[in-house]
């Protein structure tokens, strides 16, 4: 199994995940949040091109998820998962030319070569998912738009061999910020984003004795730093030997395997 990051923030977000190969290659992409034009030239960039992809899942409703999956699956046949809250808030669950398959929290399904389990979290959205992939070796555990943790959220991403893990923002930076009250207390409450030292806590509840890759998600360009988010990530770790990194927005991350 391989991810790479097409590009992670509030102006866009979609990874691509992959297991397999040669005629049982499975390659899927987990959130679309940017416009069809812009999804194809990035999966061009990573060397891929849209027609490849196996199915297209949706965290949830936010335009920096949802973006251009409902096109890009009618342009290319590709089938939509997300849950039916999701579906319903982007009207896929009538959308004509669109194969939408349904997905239940904590009720495992399997892509071709690929095993993925959605499960529920805190935002604020009509149904979120986020999700574990594993190809029967090793799992990847995907979680951002999340505004606290859960004791299932950290059941669930324990034991995993590489974490996607929101970092959004700096509790400080945020709050000296020049967004409007409104803005801060939705981003900082318990259905927004996770702050890097919330980040920190959830990882250090997680049972990390087979994680290898470590990538810091979701940062805010406005209220957090790659450094910060570093050095968060860093004070749980210790020496352990796992490699971190940061999505950016332009960027993202560039393949990572397992």
């Amino acid at each position: 199994m391989r991810f790479a990051s097409l590009g992670s923030g509030s102006e866009g977000n979609a990874l691509v995940v992959e297991a397999g190969g040669g005629t049982t290659l499975t390659r899927v992409l987990l959130d679309c949040g940017f416009s069809a034009k812009e999804v194809e030239r990035r999966l061009a960039r990573a060397g891929l091109a849209a027609d490849t992809l196996s199915a297209i899942l949706i965290t949830h409703e936010h335009s920096d998820h949802i973006g251009s999956a409902l096109t890009l699956a009618r342009r290319w046949s590709i089938p939509l998962y997300m849950s039916w809250g999701t579906a319903r808030a982007v009207g896929a669950d009538d959308a004509a030319g669109v194969e939408l398959n349904v997905l239940w929290g904590d009720e495992a399904v399997e892509i071709g070569e690929l095993g993925v389990l959605p499960y529920t979290v805190p935002h604020d959205a009509r149904e979120p998912l986020q999700f574990v992939f594993n190809d029967g070796a090793s799992r990847l555990g995907v979680l951002t738009d999340v505004g606290e943790s859960t004791p299932h959220i950290n059941a669930v991403l324990s034991a995993c061999d590489a974490l996607v893990l929101e970092f959004n923002h700096d509790l400080d930076m945020l709050e000296t910020s020049r967004y409007p009250a409104s803005l801060k207390a939705r981003i900082s409450g318990s259905y927004g984003h996770l702050n890097n030292d919330a980040a920190g806590e959830i990882l250090a509840a997680l049972d990390r004795s087979k994680l290898r890759h470590l990538i810091a998600a979701h940062l805010s360009q406005q209220n957090n730093t790659p450094e910060l988010a570093r050095a968060a990530m860093a004070a749980v770790l210790g020496n352990a030997a796992t490699e971190i990194g940061v999505a950016t927005q332009a960027e993202g991350f560039d393949w990572l395997e397992l």
